[in-house]
């Protein structure tokens, strides 16, 4: 145990049951020993260790590490947390030198360290899973640059696109998501929280400096009372990942809705789909389901952990032991979810002719209208021509293409047999060559590779 001098009985086994955290904070083993390590070698350099009491802290800690990474860890009933169980683990290999390691430091500013080095690694791996689906998504697009489908507006038919500009708008969404996320990782260097004691700081000449460089970070904390109690970097994290199922939501709706058999323009590979238990033919896209459905749960932690944190006073409180079960799993459900949706969407199969035959040429009631600006007919005036143009051929049951050109004629003197291109679905989609429209897609592309390897090579370079 880490206090208890001052008490006369032993905590009650419920407060115990309740207060303990080694069940979910083991995962922090890795980055609390480093961090211990670290604070050794400041003690030293600090004249309160000598050279061999650093080097024997260090290399037992380097002991407990390997247990801990063999899986041959075993947990004491005294263990409340990941930094009780490795300090009693070191005093078993090191001996009574281990009782130097947490001269003029703090649970508080420890695990605050922790996390936040914790941080760095799950935004790396996050990272790298994104960038797989972000890559896939890219691979699907170049495949399907000439596949014509639908758009949609409030889910309705809308405008054509291609398949390939279908796919490159979840993949810019991704994008984003993962510059938040490199930009926060970024940012949670800034500051380190070692040596800020419990509340007030150390009362050793620590360098602070070459502590929080020697761990990663830029410079040390500001205010030590700030240290311990800021967990701004769980909100943040919380958020982009909240965000980031938001968007893989999307695309799961999406493509939950273009596999059924209804519209038929995908199809889930086996591997990535499930069948039912009683009816034979069933293809269920329960991968997609469940990214559907997990975006609540991990949206959910958000919510709690603002909750958690409105409401205290200054200084570090045992309510920031809240902080790392929301954190842990929202990770370790995206680190589940985003490679089989990155295997998914590298498996999928798209169905040109299904998705061709979907459009209607209805959807080309704007070029119509567009058609018509060309030869000076101001845009509302001509956006009502096309509605009547609309209405006429749902009145005679045909097609809008089908109306014979003295029929759209009679709707206004500005139309003229020309006007038959307009019901071209690839000409509607190469008009729309705007940087970004659905006509530019090739440079999209190039766009979107030229990202991908901009990011991977700063992702080399941050690893």
């Amino acid at each position: 145990m880490l206090w208890g001098g001052v008490f006369s009985q032993a905590t009650d086994d419920a407060v115990r049951r309740l207060n303990d955290s080694l069940r979910f904070d083991w995962r922090l083993y890795d980055v609390d020993i480093t961090g211990s390590q670290a604070w050794a070698r400041a003690l030293a350099d600090a004249g309160v260790l000598t050279p061999e009491e650093r080097d024997r802290i260090v290399d037992g800690l380097e002991r407990v590490r390997a247990e801990f990474a063999a899986g041959t860890f075993s947990a004491a009933p005294g263990d409340e947390d990941i930094h009780t169980a490795v300090e009693r683990r070191l005093g078993e290999i090191a001996g009574p030198v281990s009782g130097k390691l947490h001269t003029g430091r703090s649970r508080n500013d420890q695990v605050a360290t922790d996390l936040l080095m914790w941080l760095f690694g799950a935004a790396q791996t996050l990272g790298e899973h994104l960038r797989a689906l972000a890559e896939a998504l890219v691979r699907q697009a170049e495949q399907h640059t000439e596949t014509l489908m639908p758009g949609y507006t409030h889910f309705q038919p809308a405008q054509p696109v291609t398949a390939a500009h279908w796919l490159l708008s979840h993949f810019w969404a991704l994008a984003r998501d993962i510059d938040r996320l490199d930009r926060a990782a970024e940012s949670w260097r800034a500051e380190c929280p070692l040596g800020s004691g419990a509340l007030a700081g150390t009362a050793y000449p620590i360098d602070r400096q070459s502590l929080a460089e020697a761990l990663g970070f830029r410079a040390p904390s500001h205010n030590s009372l700030d240290a311990v109690a800021n967990r701004d970097h769980a909100v943040e994290f919380l958020f982009i990942v909240a965000l980031l199922s938001v968007h893989l939501s999307r695309l799961a709706e999406d493509l939950i809705i273009f596999s059924n058999p209804a519209l038929g323009f995908a199809r889930l590979d086996e591997r990535y789909s499930t069948g039912s238990s009683l009816m034979p033919q069933k293809r269920n896209p329960d991968p997609l389901e469940l990214a559907r459905g997990k975006s609540g749960r991990v949206i959910g932690h958000l919510g709690g952990m603002l909750t958690t944190l409105k409401g205290l006073p200054g200084g570090y409180n045992k309510d920031l032991q809240e902080d790392k079960e929301p954190l842990f799993d929202a990770f370790d459900t995206l680190d589940a979810l985003l490679p089989a949706l990155t295997g998914l969407v590298d498996s999928l199969t798209l169905f040109p002719d299904r998705m061709r035959a979907a459009l209607d040429p209805a959807m080309l009631a704007t070029d119509l209208a567009d058609y018509l600006v060309e030869r000076g007919v101001p845009f509302r005036e001509a956006h009502a021509i096309a509605g009547r143009a609309v209405r006429l051929a749902e009145t005679r049951g045909v097609a809008l293409s089908d109306l014979r050109a003295a029929d759209l004629a009679s709707l206004s003197d500005r139309i003229a047999p020309d006007v038959s291109r307009v019901f071209d679905f690839a000409e509607a989609i190469q008009r729309r060559h705007a940087f970004g429209g659905t006509g530019e897609c090739a440079w999209q592309l190039v766009r979107a590779r030229a990202w991908l390897t901009g990011h991977s090579e700063v992702s080399q370079q941050s690893s």
